[in-house]
């Protein structure tokens, strides 16, 4: 039988969306596009610039 109160005791809330969405934001992780982006860059020479 599940003990409420101990449950409630262990409870955590989960984040709310907009906060989730801030920190998914913040994070700035590199997708695929971004990797062959520059895989090509990298083949070409040039950098984000244009240089």
């Amino acid at each position: 039988m599940i003990d409420f109160d101990e449950e409630v005791k262990r409870f955590s809330p989960s984040l709310e969306v907009s906060q989730a969405e801030d920190d998914i934001y913040k994070n700035d992780l590199k997708d695929i596009v971004d990797i062959v982006l520059q895989m090509t860059q990298d083949l070409r020479g040039t950098d984000n610039n244009g240089r």
